[in-house]
């Protein structure tokens, strides 16, 4: 089971890092299309309340990500919130029985603490 729990985090960490990946190509998508709008089609005069209001949506969906989640709106709490719900996601997917997983812990964690090897983590 530590092997099947340890390869469904490993393809979350995958997922969840192409999903960041995913974020930095549309930002940087978006910053070049705004200077293009800037710079060439239209001005600053327009362009200068197009993003101050997305500027303040960003700000409104960070503030509802940490009413929602209860974790700091930062890349560390944006990343372990979309860990655990692919985590969650995947578990379910393979039908990987946590309650299970949970319980062979515990009673093997105090067989593995008291054994000595806990040097080793």
């Amino acid at each position: 089971m530590e092997k099947q729990r340890a390869a469904i985090d490993q393809k979350a960490r995958t997922l969840v890092r192409r999903e960041l990946w995913g974020g930095l190509v549309f930002l940087v998508i978006q910053t070049a299309g705004f200077m293009r709008l800037t710079f060439w089609e239209l001005t600053w005069d327009v362009m200068e309340p197009v993003c101050f209001y997305l500027t303040s949506i960003y700000f409104m969906a960070s503030y509802a990500f940490f009413l929602r989640t209860s974790k700091e709106p930062s890349f560390q709490g944006f990343y372990l919130s979309r860990f655990t719900a692919k985590q969650k996601q995947l578990l379910k997917l393979y039908n990987f029985d946590l309650k299970r997983y949970s319980e062979l812990q515990k009673s093997l964690l105090p067989a593995f603490i008291f054994s000595g090897a806990n040097h080793i983590v």
